[in-house]
Formats: C-alpha cells, structure tokens, sequence
C-alpha cells in the first residue's frame, strides 16, 4: 500500500498544547512578525525612494538645458555637471543596468514601481495583521493556561 501524504500544513488547535509548546509557537511568531515588520519598512522605504525619482524626474525640464546641476555618483557624493539633454533621462533598473528614457516614460516606469510596492504593502499589512490576531490569541491561551496550573492543587 502506497501512503499519501498532504501538501498542506496539519492544523492544530492552540488550546491542546501544553504550556512549553505554546511558549515555542509564541517565540516563532515573534521572529515572523520581526521578519514581517522588517520587509514592510524596507519596501516603504523602496516605495519612498521611487516616488522621489518622480520628482526629480519632474524637475528636468527644457528651461534648465545647459544649467549647472549636481550629479549624484554615491548616496553622498555629487559632483557638478551640465545638464545638455531635458528631455530624456537615464534610469536605473536594477543590477548594474541603466536605461535611458523620455521624461514621461521614465514617470510612468516609476508610477508602475510605486503601484506595484503599494500592492506588495497592502498584502503584507494583511498578513502583519493576521500573525498578530493570532499572536494574540495564543497569548490569551497561554494566560488562561497559566491561570489554570496555578489554580490546581499541587499533589504530593
């Protein structure tokens, strides 16, 4: 006889385990929600860092052809420059790979970079918040458990 086995988790109810196995079950729900908590401000950062692409995007403009500008070669340093094309710009995206693009192609790009991390954020609040019902509840668990080990009679 073949054994089949189930690809999905086996669910167990919180109630039936015992005071050591919660306390387990708390502390791993405590690193994802960590984990959880740790990628939601990341992508809000990505998020932030895109939508401040679209202003500077916005601040290219053909009235400041031929202006001195600063051009960013790290995180903190700029150098001068002359800006000689307002209409396109060159983007980055992703792993080493610069593009360039119009002004308006290079917006949409970025307005499609925010969109898709607002969605990834929507779908991680959801989760964030569902781990912490659930964390919840396996606090009220583990204090009603507590309660009632103490309220028993010890035997000797």
């Amino acid at each position: 006889m073949a054994s089949t086995t189930s690809t999905q988790p086996q669910q167990i109810n919180v109630a039936d385990l015992d005071i050591q196995q919660l306390s387990d079950v708390r502390r791993q729900l405590e690193e994802e929600l960590n984990h959880l908590t740790n990628s939601f401000a990341q992508l809000k950062q990505a998020q932030a860092k895109f939508k401040s692409c679209i202003e500077n995007v916005g601040e290219v403009k053909p009235q400041n052809k031929g202006t001195t500008i600063l051009v960013p070669l790290t995180n903190s340093l700029y150098v001068p420059g002359h800006l000689s094309d307002a209409e396109n710009v060159i983007v980055d995206v992703g792993t080493g790979y610069y593009v360039k693009k119009s002004r308006a192609q290079a917006t949409k790009y970025y307005e499609t970079k925010v969109e898709y991390i607002r969605t990834n954020l929507d779908t991680l609040q959801e989760t964030i918040q569902k781990k912490q019902e659930n964390m919840t509840y396996l606090v009220n668990v583990m204090q009603a458990k507590l309660q009632q080990s103490q309220a028993q009679p010890t035997k000797v």
